[in-house]
């Protein structure tokens, strides 16, 4: 056998055992996902507490979707959700970018320090911050107990910008030549201009990524509206499906249903976005 056999069979072992990983990793992390749609479409006259457990139902039956569907308001808390990520996205890719824009592209003082501060707020969880943002939600009426426009307000401000999201606007707007930038002023445009109109377009990839992370975390968010909420029909999805345990004396089949429901927009949201993702998040990682 020939050196170059010898050596095309190892690459090739070595690539099983790396996919064999990958897939076993995958199928490990994907396990909870695929228990819940089966526990969401079990009968009742089947264990879903079964040893071991039952992975492809023995009669499939989407009951429990229309139960979930016709005892609770999913969709008006599909809506209040909507609003609620849609608000935050549409926020935070406006704020991120017209920070990361000055913080990438212009020269001031304090800037270095400016960003690197921006950079330790990531190391503070919400939780260590969440009572004086509280404070401040109640002093500014920012809550559903004057009325919903202000619910609402008071379930997006605290996450309309992020520091990953300026970290992440800055890479992207370094990593675009400055040729471009000066080109468009060249032509007459100012400052506002390039902006919008030359740089903005260029990181088309990177706001998607920004859209999409921030979609997921404000659509998962499940403490602060627990928290700030007081009235049932503002609840959005993570706080009505956290409802079901109590409504139905912990129905899981019910619990799973509309956990599954509430997991598809996210699914739906990433598939349309997904051809930028790879691209953006290389962006925001080549350049420092």
């Amino acid at each position: 056998m020939s050196l170059k056999t010898k050596i095309l069979k190892f690459i090739n072992f070595k690539n099983f055992w790396i996919h064999f990983t990958l897939i076993l990793v995958s199928l490990i992390s994907i396990f909870p996902f695929i228990w819940l749609l089966s526990t969401s479409l079990k009968g009742n006259s089947e264990n879903i507490f079964a040893y071991p457990p039952t992975i492809i139902p023995k009669e499939f039956t989407f009951a429990n979707y229309v139960g979930v569907w016709h005892k609770v308001d999913l969709m008006r808390y599909f809506i209040n959700s909507m609003i609620v990520a849609g608000g935050t996205v549409l926020l935070n890719l406006i704020l991120s970018s017209l920070a990361g824009y000055p913080l990438a592209r212009m020269e001031f003082k304090g800037k270095k320090i400016a960003f690197f501060a921006i950079l330790a707020t990531i190391m503070i969880p919400f939780q260590a911050i969440m009572l004086p943002v509280y404070l401040i939600t109640l002093k500014l009426h920012l809550v559903d107990t004057v009325n919903d426009t202000m619910g609402f307000i008071g379930l997006i401000m605290p996450f309309a910008v992020s520091a990953f999201g300026i970290f992440l606007m800055r890479q992207a707007f370094l990593a675009i030549p400055r040729e471009m930038e000066e080109a468009a002023i060249v032509d007459g445009c100012n400052v506002f201009q390039v902006f919008w109109k030359v740089l903005l377009p260029m990181v088309k990839p990177s706001l998607a990524v920004l859209a999409i992370f921030t979609f997921i975390g404000s659509w998962g968010e499940f403490l602060w509206p627990s928290i700030v909420l007081t009235k049932e029909a503002m609840y959005t999805l993570p706080v009505g499906v956290n409802n079901l345990q109590g409504m139905f004396s912990s129905n899981w089949r019910y619990i799973a249903a509309g956990s599954i429901i509430s997991t598809i927009p996210i699914i739906i949201f990433f598939l349309a976005m997904q051809k930028y993702f790879i691209s953006g998040e290389n962006e925001g990682a080549v350049k420092g």
